[in-house]
């Protein structure tokens, strides 16, 4: 077989003790089976490196390069790869199933502001005491905040139980998300550091990684429209 990589660390040139191997030419050619001793002159003779790219195979294969420059090569790539990534942030909000109104325009304000900056926010209904026995609360207002920010996002999971709370993740709208890595990337190219997320104001929490939800949530009931009520002042 042909198949394998080139590992973090391959054996190369005299560290490769084997008696024969299926040789590669430095531009992809197929050599074909020779011996170390064959392959070894081959590579001084051309002035590059002969590497073991396939150890598993029966007889491993070898190819001819110079590994100095594809190290040097494959490390520019991944410092490449890295600037260009945009850091995934997560907001977490947090509310009760009985807020008062303006306390719920105020987070509300909160969750516009992260969804317009392109960031993710993940909302979760605090439940205490009896408020435990009434799931359909903090399911009709996560339902209404949602459709709240409809316009600048949408709801990437729904609600769902984790413990005693309820969790919800909005995801800004693909335009928002653009506009952020496009600011991220001049950011970057100005040497500064992209992805920094200011300090969180009271009652939000920061992530740097994707928030993970519980893998078997237990169903929340859809209350019935004679259930309704608005959330208490």
């Amino acid at each position: 077989s042909l198949g394998g990589s080139i590992s973090a660390e391959p054996r190369i040139n005299d560290r490769i003790r084997v008696p024969e191997v299926r040789l590669v030419g430095p531009n992809g050619e197929q050599v074909g089976i020779v011996a170390i001793g064959a392959a070894l002159q081959m590579a001084q003779d051309s002035d590059l490196d002969l590497v073991e790219v396939a150890p598993m195979a029966r007889p491993p294969v070898c190819k001819l390069m110079d590994y100095g420059k594809f190290k040097y090569e494959a490390a520019q790539k991944a410092r490449e790869s890295r600037k260009n990534q945009v850091l995934t942030v997560i907001k977490e909000m947090k509310l009760r199933p009985k807020i008062d109104p303006h306390d719920y325009e105020t987070k509300k304000g909160h969750v516009v502001r992260f969804l317009k900056a392109g960031d993710k926010v993940k909302i979760t209904i605090m439940f205490r005491g009896r408020e435990q026995s009434r799931p359909e609360l903090g399911f009709r207002l996560l339902q209404r905040l949602g459709a709240d920010v409809s316009d600048l996002g949408f709801v990437e999971s729904s609600p769902k139980q984790d413990g005693r709370n309820m969790i919800m993740v909005l995801a800004p709208h693909k335009n928002a998300a653009d506009l952020k890595k496009i600011a991220a990337d001049a950011k970057a190219a100005e040497g500064g550091r992209a992805g920094q997320a200011d300090d969180a104001p009271v009652g939000e929490t920061v992530a740097t990684e994707p928030v993970e939800v519980a893998s078997s949530p237990t169903p929340v009931p859809v209350p019935s429209t004679a259930d309704a009520e608005t959330p208490a002042s």
